[in-house]
């Protein structure tokens, strides 16, 4: 019996280890459009958050960049990725978004390009956040949506929409991740 939980658990691991390096790699494109991945931002602690300009919960773009200058100088970095599955609520091309987000927030975290989070089109990082062999499995729910994920890319707590990026909740979290680094 020993010998399979100790199997189990060494599988475990290695599937836990598969995932994180799968999150890493999973291609993305940057507001601009250009290339990019979460391994170029490996060894960081970061706060995935899918976001909207014109949404009820669109003023937590103030508390995002809040906590990422806050972070950023630990190795932190919040990073948005548009997304228009919610009530059409992010309608905007990149330019227009950019635009709103500097303009109206201050927004300097790193903003992806437009992506889906869930359906038919369900992006391959929101697949991974969300699916069967996710740490926290199930489908987002709404705009600003929150996983974080740990320097060594394991997803390591996800929020809904109506948790506060500067709450105590996520702040104690984001520290914790960032003092295990």
């Amino acid at each position: 019996m020993k010998k399979t939980l100790g199997i189990l658990g060494g599988l475990l691991a290695v599937a836990t280890s598969l995932t994180a390096a799968n999150i890493q790699d999973i291609p993305l494109k940057d507001l601009d459009g250009k290339d990019t991945s979460l391994k170029n931002y490996s060894g960081k602690v970061l706060l995935l958050v899918n976001v909207a300009s014109r949404c009820g919960y669109t003023k937590q773009y103030t508390g995002l960049e809040a906590i990422h200058e806050k972070y950023a100088p630990k190795g932190f970095s919040v990073i948005g990725f548009p997304c228009n599955d919610f009530g059409a609520q992010e309608p905007g091309t990149p330019a227009e978004i950019k635009e709103f987000c500097t303009s109206t927030y201050n927004v300097k975290f790193p903003l992806m390009a437009k992506l889906h989070v869930k359906g038919d089109e369900q992006h391959p990082l929101y697949a991974a956040l969300t699916g069967k062999g996710a740490a926290f499995p199930g489908a987002v729910k709404w705009n600003f949506g929150k996983f974080l994920v740990g320097a060594d890319g394991k997803v390591l707590k996800r929020w809904d929409s109506g948790v506060e990026p500067t709450s105590t909740e996520i702040t104690q979290a984001i520290e914790g991740a960032l003092a295990s680094k």
